[in-house]
């Protein structure tokens, strides 16, 4: 026997219309449509809102200090004259001992002078105030020898003061100060070689 369209398409109706009025019973009921404003928080008394007239101040040229890691950089008087540092985990007395240990080797720059007492190291350090350009891969693979701060173009000896100082109870800053070109090859070459951060 059989069966008519219109049996197997009246259940197959039946069973659609179902499905889809059972939509109705899966919609969520949204909070925050009934959501209802609450009063503002209000300052217990007693107590008072903190001070933020100093929140927005540009503070002067120069006057950052180190940050936790030990990052600073600030520009001097003269005009390409900076500062710089890092902090190391150890005492002054070994890392006095173990910048000694670096400037040792002579590639950083020559120890000019130096003040066991005042932990300071006086440098002459062979910088360009150009920046180097960066050689390709090819030129690299074929060229072979690296190019060196003291082949590139305008470089000339700068002074650099270079003083270890406590920082914390634990910990002692190294800072550079002087040209910012060679402050920057000895404090990137001093945070490789000790570790700092």
């Amino acid at each position: 026997m059989k069966k008519s369209p219109l049996v197997v398409a009246l259940p197959i109706l039946a069973v659609s219309a179902l499905l889809l009025s059972g939509c109705g019973m899966f919609r969520s009921q949204k909070a925050w449509e009934t959501a209802k404003q609450e009063s503002p928080l209000e300052i217990p008394p007693g107590l008072d809102t903190p001070s933020s007239n100093a929140a927005l101040v540009i503070p002067e040229q120069g006057a950052n200090n180190p940050t936790s890691n030990g990052a600073t950089a600030h520009v001097g008087k003269g005009g390409n004259q900076i500062a710089d540092g890092f902090v190391l985990n150890d005492s002054v007395e070994n890392t006095y001992r173990r910048v000694a240990q670096t400037l040792e080797k002579g590639d950083i720059g020559q120890v000019v002078g130096h003040d066991d007492d005042a932990h300071t190291y006086s440098l002459s350090v062979i910088a360009s105030d150009e920046p180097e350009g960066k050689k390709g891969f090819f030129s690299s693979m074929f060229n072979g020898k690296s190019k060196k701060s003291e082949d590139a173009p305008g470089a000339a000896p700068k002074q650099v003061q270079l003083t270890i100082s406590s920082s914390g109870e634990k910990a002692s800053e190294v800072r550079a100060q002087g040209d910012a070109a060679a402050v920057a090859k000895v404090i990137d070459t001093l945070k490789g070689r000790l570790g700092g951060g």
